[in-house]
């Protein structure tokens, strides 16, 4: 068979096969599903944490320190992810994606989100200009978080695949990652509405600001604070 006869085979079939689908209870890894039209339903809150300007940072430094950088904030955006309950799904250059799923998946993504901030500026970057005296880079960042249904299906060819996420969370969670760093977080309208008091007021002052996403004409919520990390 030729490659071309491949192809068309196997597109044929992936539009004429039934869907095997199954409420999932927890976060599936790629082994959990068939390369086939296979997929298991979630209901989730997708995070997703980019480093700003990398290509910047990778086009002015010495390779060794921007992989140190790389290396450190996402260490910390991982470790702090897991430690709220999130499950790492990606990770994708400097920007990680992470799925939280039960009663608390709102408020758990947004602490994750609140402390990694706190992680980049009370520690990540305080590390940099301890060990590299004259050095004026920082760490800035974007995080977005999304919450909706989401299908999940095994994509790739044997030998190489993963998984895709087919859902608005996780498209429009990576959207947000794209606005500038003004804002340090910035969630939609169905994450802010499920939140937790504490992760939306200290001291009786908002954490947030209500702005429209102009190019999704969306209501979303954008915060600059952070969350101790102890």
């Amino acid at each position: 068979m030729s490659l071309k006869d491949e192809l068309e085979s196997k597109v044929k079939s992936i539009f004429s096969e039934q869907w095997t689908e199954r409420d999932g209870q927890v976060v599936p890894s790629v082994e959990d599903l068939k390369l086939g039209n296979d997929a298991v339903k979630l209901d989730g809150v997708v995070l997703y944490a980019d480093m700003s300007e990398s290509t910047k940072l990778v086009d002015s430094k010495k390779a060794f320190f921007a992989a140190e950088i790389y290396k450190a904030y996402l260490h910390c955006t991982a470790k702090i992810i897991e430690y709220e309950g999130g499950e790492i799904t990606a990770y994708d250059g400097d920007r990680i994606m992470a799925v939280f799923i039960g009663d608390s998946k709102n408020t758990s993504a947004v602490k994750a989100a609140l402390k990694i901030n706190y992680s980049r500026i009370q520690i990540v970057n305080p590390a940099i200009k301890n060990q590299y005296k004259d050095e004026t880079y920082q760490v800035k960042h974007t995080i977005g978080i999304d919450s909706s249904n989401l299908f999940i299906a095994r994509t790739g060819i044997r030998g190489s695949n993963d998984l895709v996420w087919v859902g608005k969370a996780a498209n429009h969670a990576a959207k947000l990652c794209e606005l500038s760093n003004d804002y340090t977080t910035r969630i939609t309208a169905d994450v802010y509405n499920n939140l937790h008091q504490s992760v939306k007021y200290f001291e009786e002052k908002s954490m947030w600001e209500k702005v429209t996403w102009i190019d999704m004409n969306k209501t979303i919520y954008c915060s600059t604070w952070w969350w101790s990390v102890s």
